[in-house]
């Protein structure tokens, strides 16, 4: 069970969350391929093979070999896409495809740690240009994400600057960790792919959620608890639930205005009380 509030004369604790088949119910990645075959960045051929990538990753069956051949496809696919461009097919499409396919019991998870004290990480294999609008959608305190080489022209080059997967997202943990104080040892982790045990076994109280066959094994065998998330749920549809005030970081321009608003109000009332005195 969570805590409800954190000793905050403790260090600093987190939730980190993997994100496709553990926060959502799709691959995030995937998801998009349909909006970016009408932004004719991809071509019908191409919808069809990354709906079979779909099939696989949701029937369970993308193993290590298979997610590498996954990624050296995306990565050869996106070669030569405007960044720009993406970033606004996401933004455009974001609400439409990913809102609906939210899981309910990840939401309430998120509010929960929120409520705590903790922050929430995203931590995902997938690109940073779907992670990050889908992070700051959930609330999310941070990202990890992939991320792809960039050139002079705004393009990407088909090539990996940073692949967030398996051990590497363990060391990520480890350098928020170290960066933003937080002690791992009080810290929660979720995924659903046993790629992610190493970030699993790097905080104290880790989470299988749609567990793989391989990870369910893991948890059984390490005494880690299951978590069965079956309810995708648009966020507006479950607002008297997610009451939980947004992040200061997604909110810090509505809070200047608020601020400002106050003193407009408080100077208004003092100089009503000078008149009248």
């Amino acid at each position: 069970m969570l805590k409800d509030v954190e000793n905050h004369s403790m260090p600093r604790t987190a939730a980190f969350f993997d994100l496709d088949k553990t926060v959502i119910a799709k691959s995030s990645t995937l998801t998009f391929s349909k909006s970016f075959y009408q932004g004719g960045l991809i071509n019908r051929r191409a919808v069809l093979r990354t709906a079979y990538s779909q099939f696989v990753f949701l029937a369970g069956g993308a193993d290590h070999d298979q997610m590498e051949r996954m990624r050296k496809y995306l990565s050869a696919l996106c070669r030569g896409w405007n960044v720009q461009q993406v970033r606004e097919i996401v933004a455009e499409t974001l609400h439409d495809l990913i809102d609906p396919i939210i899981y309910d019991e990840a939401a309430t998870l998120i509010e929960r740690h929120h409520t705590a004290g903790r922050d929430v990480v995203i931590v995902s294999t997938s690109g940073a240009e779907v992670v990050e609008p889908i992070g700051e959608l959930l609330g999310a305190d941070r990202v990890v994400a992939t991320r792809m080489v960039v050139g002079d022209d705004g393009c990407f080059t088909g090539e990996v600057e940073y692949y967030a997967y398996g051990p590497t997202k363990a060391e990520a943990v480890r350098e928020l960790a170290e960066s933003e104080g937080y002690d791992l040892a009080r810290c929660y982790a979720y995924s659903d792919s046993v790629t992610d045990v190493p970030m699993l076994e790097s905080v104290g109280h880790p989470h299988a959620v749609n567990p793989d066959r391989a990870l369910r094994r893991e948890a059984l065998a390490r005494e880690w608890p299951i978590l069965d998330f079956h309810r995708p749920v648009r966020l507006k549809q479950r607002l008297p639930a997610f009451s939980v005030p947004p992040r200061p970081a997604l909110v810090a321009a509505a809070a200047i205005g608020a601020a400002a608003a106050t003193a407009g109000l408080v100077w208004y009332a003092s100089r009503r009380r000078t008149t009248a005195a």
